[in-house]
């Protein structure tokens, strides 16, 4: 999900309007970069009282889980472990969960900043946990927290207020953060994704009378293509005896936009029909919708076009040209769903 900057520094700005009220105690922040404060406003956004918490250690209750509650667009649980996972039997786990997955879209995430707060029920003080990071809730993570959340020696030490007559009160404030919606192109870029030259036979050259000319369509990894042939060059490339223009250019059909540009490495060439030594120039561009056209507008002179001894033309007169053009890289785009 794309995350949009100012929503992002909004719920900042949020979560520091409720930390005004924290109290001066100093930021303890432990070797994984898990922030513990203190401060006097309670949990904006759920409360989760738990009466008789002596009997989820007695009973060996290894999971206790929340009522469900809604923050931004999304239903949640809390879900406390009694003695933690892994290596952290000494401590009690809290995460937070979403819910009701089967009901969010195909391919859903929420991206969330959360605190927990455990109450100290004799200073009236409200111990904050988090770690200031931006988690990535979807299908394959449903629930993320702390592993760590309080070790059972301090929850239990009645000084510190967090058990009192058996009874525990944990919270916490979940921040959605909105993107402006999932975008973005996946891009690959296909290596000889054509096996032969595209020819193009252009009858009786010398007869041509237009200022260009389009060959007809030929299709590479489903995109269409054209070459463009200029037989007499441009009016702005001068010469005694003038140019062959030749550009590789997408059809007028495809669409390619500014995000969706389309790359091509390619090779145009006019064939030799007498010894095979064709007249090749490679050639690599990212074409958009402004592109016309890609190539040389020298790509050889009319001069040698005309040499007998270069077997481009068998004849002047009435001859055929052979035109060609092979893609070699080609960039195919598609959107995420």
């Amino acid at each position: 999900m794309t995350m949009h900057a100012g929503e992002q520094r909004s719920v900042q700005k949020e979560k520091m309007e409720l930390d005004k009220a924290s109290h001066s105690l100093a930021l303890n922040i432990d070797k994984n970069g898990v922030v513990r404060s203190r401060r006097d406003l309670p949990p904006a956004h759920y409360t989760f009282q738990i009466k008789n918490f002596s009997v989820l250690f007695e009973a060996e209750v290894e999971k206790c889980e929340s009522g469900q509650f809604e923050v931004g667009g999304y239903n949640w649980k809390l879900v406390l472990q009694t003695n933690g996972k892994r290596n952290s039997e000494s401590h009690i786990s809290l995460y937070l969960a979403i819910e009701n997955q089967d009901t969010l879209s195909l391919g859903w995430e929420a991206n969330v900043s959360f605190s927990f707060f455990v109450f100290d029920q004799i200073r009236n003080k409200y111990l904050c946990i988090q770690d200031w990071s931006i988690r990535r809730f979807h299908n394959l993570k449903p629930e993320w927290g702390f592993t760590q959340l309080l070790s059972h020696d301090l929850l239990n030490n009645p000084l510190n207020g967090y058990i009192i007559d058996d009874s525990c009160i944990l919270g916490a404030e979940v921040f959605v953060i909105k993107g402006i919606g999932k975008q973005g192109v996946c891009l690959s870029m296909i290596n000889q994704p054509q096996i032969n030259y595209f020819t193009w036979r252009v009858d009786k050259f010398r007869s041509l009378q237009g200022n260009y000319y389009i060959s007809d369509v030929f299709r590479v990894e489903g995109r269409k293509w054209k070459l463009l042939l200029y037989p007499r060059g441009s009016d702005t490339v001068t010469s005694d005896h003038g140019f062959l223009s030749l550009f590789l250019k997408p059809d007028d059909s495809e669409i390619v936009t500014p995000n969706r540009k389309l790359y091509a490495k390619y090779k145009l060439r006019i064939r030799d029909q007498v010894k095979s030594n064709h007249l090749e120039k490679t050639n690599e561009h990212w074409f958009s919708n402004s592109t016309v056209g890609w190539g040389f507008w020298t790509f050889t002179s009319l001069r040698d076009l005309k040499d007998p001894s270069n077997g481009y033309l068998l004849s002047w007169d009435g001859s055929p040209l052979f035109v060609e053009c092979k893609i070699d890289v080609i960039s195919v785009v598609k959107d995420f769903s």
